[in-house]
């Protein structure tokens, strides 16, 4: 390899990417075209593209995003081989692909890092502050205005709210354990909290004057 990272030995660079295409399983199907590959085989090709020179670093930006079950759980275990020889920084919206890949995460919002650590840290300092009731959708808007609700979801015609609290909101909430998921959507609401102008910032009343 010389200064700029290339592989000038025609022996070495074949041998680099026979091992990438094993390790990628991709080998069998080496010599057909790219463009007749599935979207995960086309992954997997971006990945030993990206391992070529033997990087320190690399960086995947939704690597799961329309992969079936099969081919997101072959892609994890792949990441997870790389991640123990280099450093892997995964950039994704899917929950489920940080809790099983990543030992350190932060959640970026505008740009800014309003959150960090081990993805169980964060879980864990949340606990004991989710609640969940069942509302009906004309009731929704009356809680959002009541409670701090940082989620809601749609379930057989009615509506899901979730509410961090410190106790109990009223009677009929039950408690939730909170996943990856609602950390992330207790964050979005802090932040949307703080950047809300208040009624001083507003100047909506004389007293002000």
């Amino acid at each position: 390899m010389n200064d700029h990272g290339y592989i000038t030995n025609k022996q070495e660079r074949k041998t680099q990417i026979d091992n990438l295409l094993h390790q990628t399983n991709l080998y069998d199907v080496r010599k057909k075209d790219v463009s007749s590959y599935s979207g995960g085989m086309r992954q997997r090709f971006g990945i030993a593209q990206a391992l070529l020179g033997s990087p320190r670093l690399i960086i995947v930006d939704e690597p799961t995003a329309g992969l079936d079950p099969q081919e997101r759980n072959r892609f994890h275990n792949l990441l997870c081989e790389i991640g123990e020889n280099i450093v892997v920084i995964l950039s994704t919206h899917i929950v489920e692909d940080v809790s099983q890949l990543c030992p350190n995460m932060a959640i970026l919002i505008a740009g800014q890092v309003h959150s960090q650590g081990k993805p169980a840290d964060l879980i864990a300092n949340i606990e004991g502050t989710l609640w969940s009731k069942m509302v009906t959708k004309d009731q929704t808007a009356q809680y959002k205005t009541k409670f701090n609700v940082i989620s809601e979801r749609l379930i057989t015609g009615n509506t899901q709210v979730i509410v961090q609290s410190e106790f109990q909101p009223e009677i009929g909430f039950e408690p939730v354990q909170p996943n990856l998921e609602d950390v992330y959507f207790a964050t979005l609401k802090q932040v949307q909290s703080l950047s809300e102008p208040s009624l001083a910032e507003g100047g909506s009343g004389g007293d002000n004057a």
